[in-house]
């Protein structure tokens, strides 16, 4: 569906389902230079069992109209006036690697908005290694292998896909290709710039789900837990064996931990 937000068009997808805001809403946010294509196994899933499901095309992303937005910050304001867009008062909020840091945030500074957090590979911080975010800024198709080869486990490498053929380094670099020239960069620019999201953590209220991978290079799994440590009312799902890639990596099981937790909405 698509909804008008800063006078911009913006497109969501609903998981094959009519929108409809009397459910309750889950809001689905992905990470840098991706789009909700990420989240198209976990939105159909939950569209079909309850839910009405926005997974958002950010600003610049996907559908939806750019520029894509500088900061962490603006951001998460964003998702404030999305939600104004559909007229939805509360949702529950579920994001991504940056989409988690959003999540994160937006749950520590809109607090009467929030019904439940579930963050997908996040960490204390984000920084860009310096060769990725040069990659980046000179718009070097290098910067898609790099992106995608940290985040994959050693056996995503190998393979493994629970769809037979399906090859998660390839889409997952293909995904990224999709953006728009700059869009990657200004979404690890966001990143690296945010810095610590400690102090955030420690002052969401909602109840939150952490999920992990043990091989996660690009956002570690002590980093992770330490800002589970620091949210009031916390769970953590580890997913040993799997990279950052989660969605790709391990998409059942992040569907059904993502399922358990919002049953008891």
């Amino acid at each position: 569906m698509y909804l008008k937000v800063d006078d911009k068009q913006v497109f969501a997808a609903t998981g094959g389902k009519n929108f409809d805001g009397a459910k309750p809403v889950v809001v689905l946010i992905h990470g840098a230079g991706q789009d909700r294509t990420i989240w198209v196994l976990q939105t159909r899933y939950l569209a079909h069992h309850g839910f009405s499901v926005l997974a958002v095309d950010l600003p610049g992303h996907g559908e939806s109209e750019g520029p894509a937005l500088p900061s962490v910050g603006a951001l998460s304001d964003w998702i404030v006036r999305l939600l104004d867009a559909a007229d939805i008062a509360r949702a529950h909020i579920v994001g991504h690697s940056m989409g988690a840091l959003i999540a994160l945030q937006f749950a520590a500074d809109h607090l009467d908005r929030v019904g439940k957090l579930a963050l997908v590979a996040v960490s204390e911080s984000m920084p860009v290694h310096p060769e990725l975010l040069a990659a980046a800024e000179a718009n070097d198709p290098h910067a898609y292998e790099l992106m995608n080869g940290w985040s994959l486990s050693s056996a995503g490498h190998r393979g493994g896909h629970q769809s037979p053929g399906t090859w998660m380094l390839g889409t997952g670099i293909r995904t990224v290709q999709r953006a728009a020239d700059g869009v990657l960069f200004t979404d690890f620019t966001a990143c690296t710039q945010r810095g610590s999201m400690m102090e955030a953590a420690s002052k969401v209220q909602a109840e939150t789900l952490f999920v992990l991978g043990s091989e996660d290079k690009m956002t570690p799994l002590p980093s992770g837990q330490k800002v589970a440590e620091a949210v009031t009312h916390a769970s953590v799902e580890v997913f040993h064996g799997a990279g950052h890639a989660l969605l790709a990596e391990a998409p059942d099981r992040v569907t059904k931990a993502l399922e358990r937790f919002l049953a008891n909405h």
